[in-house]
């Protein structure tokens, strides 16, 4: 017995190699169980790494090259599993690491200018390195602290994103690096860290140096230490940036990624990565941020050079486009100084604003939006300077903007002349041979124009100049309002569009609307059955007081559909009472049935039971048999038992109650989507035979007509998307007196999501 047991265990990999007298760490290395072992602590395992020649040995994995000649498992396998291994964080192995002044040195000699620098190595490097930096933090720093010189190697290969990682955390621009461990890293501000990195600008022509060292920048502009993030936004510091960004030897890429260092300085929030521009969709444009007054000033003072930048006559590179051609295109460069003037807008600071207005910096600007009617981009930036300047409190701004910069009137002209202008010395030509498209801005410009008519309702200096131009107002009444009532997304009628509150639901909030619906349109098309003399004469009267409004505002949310439904739900019992008050039977299939029954019904009337138009099962009785309430009210009772009981395997059929064309009726109309609409005529004695039914109903059931029509009443539904929905589709509307009944459920999800399928096809 005990053998059996042994034998049914097994033993791990990694301990057979263990029990070995003579084994090696490549064995174990081979091994694709050790990083689970390291994780679950084998103390044999743990015991062995930890040993400083082994610890050595990992190392040299992931700091040498592998060989030419060597097998694959030593340059790719080896170097991955000696980095799991120190990350798995196991405390022992790392302080063996720490401790080692010689095993650091030994980590650490990858970053000398002479070693190959291999990307997949640097990338394990960065991640031990990291660990170390997280798990033994202050023994790290103390060993940084003591070789200073690795700051500077670091720096230089800034290029390498997995040592900008490194770097970053090193300088404590990390958002709980420097909270934690103050006293251990407090001695990395005293250092010029930032002034090697922001050098970097001038001595590489690398773009890849130049998008890691602006990116370690601006997360010293988030999270640095106190040291270091008032020496980054120093005017001297801004100074140099901009002497490094403006030179004309240097690349463009310089200048784009020195003024995303300027962005985060103004707005540290703002989410800058490298030479893109991660946009926030929750921030309102013309939002207020602060900064520090001596930060905006160090900026202003290389303003002016930022904006002859914008200049384009002078440009010769002509880039060819679907619609054209562009002469020049706009560029990364102009494009990232429109977004700085915007940041620096939205400061609000009166230095820069004045500024600004004196270097005519948004009159520049604004050529650009005109002059480029193509580039969403850079329409986005100057809306956000115009609502900036528009919402400004400084009273000169917003006049420079309304009164010398012309913006009305420039709207105006752009919204008469909507097409692509031919002349040549534009920077924006339309393709020869071809008429000109019309212009793209348009949007962005009747967006700017309804935030002129909603500031002009809070201020009197936007509203006594619109007033006084009386273009403005007759374009205002005749274009822009009908404009936004065409894209009032509230007011569409096909279908219940998208719209801004209903972003948030889900797939399973969409389900749930989409299964009230229908429902709300089942219990819609039961409710009639009130019409048809089913319960008394006090009940009809009170569902016609309940149901004489606009069929358009009948409308049940859940609570309400479930009162119907349950109103209706007749058991066994009361079954039997209405079969034997009947003359005649109409019935289906049922288990309390035998199969060949005869099913009898009026000779005026047909029956037609099945899903959509298909035809299951027709039949007739004698004329002297029956009445139509009492038809209705043992087609209802029989169809509701085959669906309630849920003793049968027949799936739920539509049961549609049709007159024949020789009851001689001439306001019997066949409806195009398979629904009858019935004479409203209705004889005395149909109620009076259908009030003394469902008063016996009542007894058993003991629920009242009166109830569930208060509870309807009670709730009736205000959701506007069920409105759409059952004005757009016939189908699954609101049914009329006329209507006929339809009722193919009772209860239970399964069986109200199965007939969903068939109120969808119908309404299509």
């Amino acid at each position: 017995m005990f053998w059996r047991m042994a034998g049914l265990s097994t033993t791990s990999p990694v301990e057979t190699i263990l029990d070995k007298e003579n084994f090696t760490l490549e064995e174990l290395l081979d091994e694709d169980e050790i990083i689970q072992e390291c994780k679950a602590l084998n103390g044999r395992l743990i015991n062995f790494l930890r040993e400083r020649t082994q610890v050595e040995q990992l190392i040299r994995y992931i700091v040498e090259e592998a060989p030419e000649d060597s097998e694959k498992r030593r340059t790719f396998k080896f170097p991955f599993i000696a980095c799991e291994i120190f990350t798995c964080e196991v405390d022992i192995i790392l302080k063996t690491l720490v401790e080692d002044e010689e095993s650091m040195n030994l980590l650490f000699s990858f970053v000398e200018p002479e070693h190959p620098h291999i990307t997949l190595l640097a990338g394990y490097f960065s991640k031990v390195v990291i660990s170390l930096l997280l798990r033994k933090t202050v023994p790290f720093m103390h060993y940084i602290q003591a070789h200073q010189d690795i700051v500077k190697k670091l720096v230089d290969l800034i290029g390498i994103t997995s040592i900008m990682e490194v770097l970053i955390r090193l300088i404590g621009a990390d958002e709980h690096m420097y909270t934690n461990y103050m006293e251990a890293m407090q001695w990395i501000e005293e250092t010029d860290v930032l002034e090697m990195i922001v050098d970097k600008f001038n001595s590489s022509d690398s773009p890849e140096v130049h998008v890691n060292a602006a990116e370690t920048l601006c997360a010293s502009t988030r999270f640095a230490p106190p040291g270091l993030s008032a020496k980054i936004s120093s005017p001297s510091f801004i100074g140099r940036l901009f002497r490094h960004a403006l030179e004309d030897s240097r690349p463009k890429s310089v200048l784009v990624n020195s003024l995303s260092v300027c962005i985060s300085l103004l707005d540290p929030k703002r989410q800058t990565l490298g030479m893109y521009h991660t946009y926030n969709r929750q921030v309102t444009q013309g939002s207020t941020v602060t900064a520090n007054p001596e930060t905006i000033e160090g900026m202003l003072e290389s303003l002016s050079d930022l904006l002859k930048l914008l200049d384009v006559s002078s440009a010769e590179n002509v880039l060819l486009t679907t619609y054209g051609k562009l002469q020049p295109p706009l560029g990364k460069h102009r494009l990232k100084i429109v977004e700085f003037i915007s940041v620096l807008v939205t400061v609000g600071s009166e230095a820069a604003e004045k500024e600004l207005i004196r270097l005519g910096a948004v009159q520049r600007i604004l050529d650009l939006f005109f002059e480029y009617p193509y580039n969403n981009f850079l329409h986005h930036h100057i809306e956000s300077i115009l609502f900036s300047c528009l919402e400004s409190k400084n009273a000169p701004l917003m006049d420079h903007l309304l009164q010398e910069c012309n913006l009305v009137t420039r709207i105006l002209e752009a919204e008469k002349n909507n097409k692509l202008e031919t002349d040549s010395n534009k920077p924006t030509v339309p393709a020869e041979g071809r008429s000109p498209p019309r212009i793209g801005n348009i949007g962005h410009l009747t967006r700017i124009s309804n935030k002129l008519v909603q500031l002009g309702n809070s201020s009197s200096q936007i509203q006594a100049y619109l007033q006084e131009n009386g273009e403005w107002n007759d374009w205002y009444t005749n274009v822009l309002s009908k404009q936004n009532v065409v894209e009032n997304v509230y007011q569409w009628a096909c279908g219940r569009p998208t719209a801004l509150h209903d972003r948030n639901r889900d797939s399973d909030d969409d389900d749930y609307q989409d299964r009230d619906y229908d429902v709300a349109a089942l219990a819609n098309n039961l409710s009639q059955a009130f019409r048809y003399g089913i319960y008394s004469n006090d009940d009809i009267d009170e569902a016609h007081g309940s149901l004489e409004r606009d069929d358009e505002d009948v409308y049940f949310d859940d609570e309400s559909a479930e009162v119907v439904l349950s109103s209706l739900r007749l058991g066994d019992d009361q079954e039997r009472i209405a079969n034997e008050r009947s003359t005649g039977s109409l019935a289906s299939p049922s288990p309390n049935t035998e199969g060949d029954d005869v099913i009898n019904c009026s000779s005026d009337d047909n029956v037609i039971v099945g899903e959509d138009d298909d035809l299951v099962d027709t039949a007739t009785s004698s004329p002297e048999t029956g009445t139509k309430s009492e038809d209705t009210t043992q087609l209802m009772s029989e169809n509701l038992r085959e669906t309630g009981d849920g003793e049968t395997d027949k799936p739920p059929e539509w049961v549609e109650w049709r007159e024949t064309s020789d009851s001689g009726d001439p306001t019997d109309v066949v409806l195009p989507n398979g629904e009858i609409q019935v004479g409203s005529k209705s004889s005395e004695s149909d109620v009076a035979e259908s009030s003394s039914s469902t008063d016996e109903l009542e007894k058993n059931d003991g629920t009242s007509t009166e109830e569930s029509l208060a509870s309807t009443d009670e709730n009736p539904s205000s959701d506007p998307s069920k409105q759409e929905l059952d004005n757009g589709n016939p189908s699954l509307g609101p049914t009329t007196s006329n209507d006929v009944v339809m009722a193919d459920r009772t209860e239970g999800a399964p069986e109200i999501e199965a007939d969903k399928k068939d109120v969808n096809q119908t309404g299509n």
